[in-house]
């Protein structure tokens, strides 16, 4: 397997660390027992304001006349005595402007993946406070579109409206290496109105999910981009394409479940709008205790567990608003064979029992997404049986982001 070295890592991170140790240098410098002359000496003091007056810009990636560039790259580079940001400006071989936006890391990223096989100029200036202009100039050429693609793809699509608890998910038809996970995930960018705070957390090496710190909000708008089309993810292997989604946030609908009351609460934007009664998992198939949230719905499904190796676990059945939770089989359903001990006793397989008139009303009143926390069975629920994401808390959710936390 291809692992870069640290050299092949963005030049503008060994400038930034470069930068910092020499400001350590000095701040340790200053905590001795003869403080540096300059600080003290005007005519010096002058002397190094007229020195270093002038700007100067250098672009550091991709460099002068660089062949076989990544698609997906960015403009690093570094700037001196510079007044307010630089400008960035990319142009194509036909003298096109590419759009784009200086990032949080220092670099300049096209808005989307550049051609392959083409050439481009990239081209960095600096103002210094006196208006005086410096700029650096690189011309390079992208590389040939590649036979080793990575499909990336959102379980969610435009337009969907989704509960409170939906986890932004991203699929990669190839796993993706540890160490290449960091820069993918530079690459998934989520907007949201109003601002949330939120972080990626990968669960497998092919799935990597987005949640906030809180549940989101009422009719939060969610806008995200995984501009990984052409970006190297591991032995050969690049991003097939960009891809964006639209999503809206629908009503805080949250259902609560305690098995010693055998009720369900059932909220909505903060107000108490139903107490439903229901039934369990009897001790042998027990409820998992743990927050989930609604993976599907199905207005009509067969249960079919006739391959189970213990007979008195087998059965078909017919089954009404059936909401799914786990993988496992956990599901919200309608139970009109356990209506007489909705409420008294648990008697199901696992899932939470409902009548069918209240199987039908909270049908219709969720949305993929929607949570719901189990309390007090014999049962804890792990993680990744299911959408499992607030069954951790934060601290716990952030050790599984490849980045740091801002």
């Amino acid at each position: 397997m291809h692992r870069r070295t640290p050299s092949s890592k963005p030049a503008w991170r060994a400038l930034a660390a470069a930068a910092l140790a020499a400001a350590l240098a000095l701040t340790t410098a200053a905590c001795g027992d003869d403080p540096p002359t300059a600080w003290n000496d005007p005519k010096q003091q002058q002397q190094q304001k007229e020195d270093g007056a002038k700007s100067v810009a250098t672009i550091t990636g991709p460099t002068a006349d660089a062949k076989d560039v990544p698609a997906s790259t960015a403009i690093s580079f570094t700037t001196e005595n510079a007044s307010g940001d630089p400008t960035v400006e990319l142009k194509d071989a036909s003298g096109e402007a590419v759009k784009g936006a200086l990032q949080a890391d220092g670099t300049w990223l096209p808005d989307g993946v550049l051609d392959y096989g083409a050439t481009y100029t990239a081209t960095v200036t600096a103002t210094d406070a006196d208006g005086k202009k410096a700029t650096a100039t690189s011309i390079f050429t992208t590389m040939a579109k590649p036979s080793k693609q990575v499909r990336v793809t959102s379980f969610l699509g435009d337009g969907q409206v989704v509960g409170v608890g939906m986890p932004l998910i991203v699929r990669f038809s190839r796993a993706i290496p540890e160490d290449y996970r960091d820069d993918v995930q530079r690459r998934l960018i989520v907007q949201t109105t109003p601002v949330q705070e939120g972080i990626w957390h990968w669960t497998s090496p092919t799935e990597v999910h987005y949640r906030p710190k809180q549940f989101w909000q009422t009719g939060t708008k969610i806008y995200y981009k995984m501009q990984t089309g052409g970006l190297p993810m591991g032995d050969g292997y690049f991003g097939r394409a960009d891809v964006t989604v639209d999503v809206k946030i629908g009503p805080s609908l949250i259902m609560t479940v305690d098995n010693k009351t055998k009720k369900m609460t059932v909220t909505k934007d903060g107000k108490v709008i139903k107490t439903i009664p229901v039934s369990l998992g009897k001790k042998s198939t027990p409820s998992s205790s743990g927050t989930m949230v609604v993976i599907e719905k199905q207005r009509k499904t067969v249960f079919d567990t006739m391959d189970d190796p213990n007979p008195a676990n087998r059965y078909r059945t017919d089954i009404e608003y059936a909401q799914r939770l786990t993988w496992s089989g956990q599901f919200i359903h309608a139970a009109p064979w356990s209506e007489g001990v909705q409420g008294r006793t648990n008697v199901s397989h696992g899932c939470v029992n409902v009548s069918m008139a209240m199987g039908r009303w909270l049908f219709d009143q969720t949305h993929i997404g929607d949570p719901i926390t189990v309390k007090g069975t014999e049962d804890k629920l792990k993680n990744g049986n299911g959408w499992t994401d607030w069954n951790m808390s934060w601290d716990e959710y952030v050790k599984g982001s490849a980045l740091p936390q801002n």
